[in-house]
């Protein structure tokens, strides 16, 4: 795993993609679909931690009364809703 946290993002989500092609493959052994399997789950891992951190980078500017901005951390629950 520790070679997976220095991929980008764009190469393990390509990596997590060719993985899933794979896996739809009916041909392939058993041994070979874990193989693609564990592959994508190390992808995955990688993906959504990249995700999530970039989330808490993420601010939301606002502008207040007065004309002053002011910035506060991105609610992804309030922005769904």
């Amino acid at each position: 795993m520790e070679k997976m946290a220095r991929e980008s993002f764009e190469k393990a989500l390509s990596g997590l993609e060719k993985a899933v092609e794979n896996l739809e493959k009916e041909d392939l052994s058993l041994e070979e679909a874990l193989r693609w399997f564990e592959q994508g789950v190390e992808r995955l891992v990688l993906c959504r931690k990249t995700l999530e951190d970039a989330e808490n980078k993420v601010e939301v500017l606002l502008k207040e009364r007065g004309g002053q901005f002011k910035t506060r951390p991105f609610d992804v629950d309030q922005q769904e809703g």
